[in-house]
């Protein structure tokens, strides 16, 4: 019963927050779409942060699947890591993705539990940039290091994709800075 609320709760504030962004969706009318009550809410989330953060979470996993896909569907570990990288900037252009998780979770949620989602991507793309080293694929360095720098280089180019009304070849000269950078790191 508790999950299967909070799934009602994520679902309609996930489709609140694409159609109208989050500071524009009224809790009142999200918990009336999901047959509930703010109080449940409340119980549940803390508050429309909180629900924002269920949301974003939900998103983030769902993410990391089609990502970890682009990997999989690569027998080549160079190529796979370069799809990897610029499907993550694809996705800034997608609508539910921009708003949501690059617009309004990073002016919302700042300071709170995305910490973990955060550090739980930075162990991912550690492992597989030390993995790419052992294979000889990429010049030898320190994979936590290149870890980070990647994710701030592609979590960066990602805002700037996602800004409001920014031009779609943003999403072009991005893909062509990263494909640049990543030159030098090949083996």
């Amino acid at each position: 019963m508790i999950e299967a609320t909070r799934a009602k709760l994520i679902a309609a504030a996930r489709k609140a927050f694409a159609q109208h962004g989050y500071a524009q969706a009224s809790m009142d009318e999200l918990t009336a779409q999901a047959g509930l009550t703010r109080g449940a809410l409340y119980h549940h989330f803390g508050g429309k942060p909180g629900l924002l953060a269920a949301v974003v979470a939900q998103m983030d996993a769902e993410m990391d699947e089609r990502l970890e896909a682009v990997l999989r569907a690569h027998a080549d570990p160079w190529l796979g890591f370069l799809a990897y990288c610029r499907a993550y900037l694809a996705m800034a252009q997608e609508a539910e993705i921009r708003r949501i998780v690059l617009q309004d979770a990073r002016s919302v949620l700042t300071g709170t539990d995305q910490g973990q989602q955060h550090q739980q991507c930075i162990a991912f793309t550690t492992g597989f940039l030390q993995r790419l080293m052992d294979q000889g694929v990429i010049v030898p360095a320190s994979a936590p290091a290149l870890a980070r720098l990647l994710n701030g280089c592609l979590v960066e180019a990602a805002f700037w994709i996602a800004e409001e009304g920014a031009p779609p070849e943003r999403l072009e000269q991005a893909l062509q800075a990263l494909d640049l950078m990543l030159q030098g790191w090949k083996a």
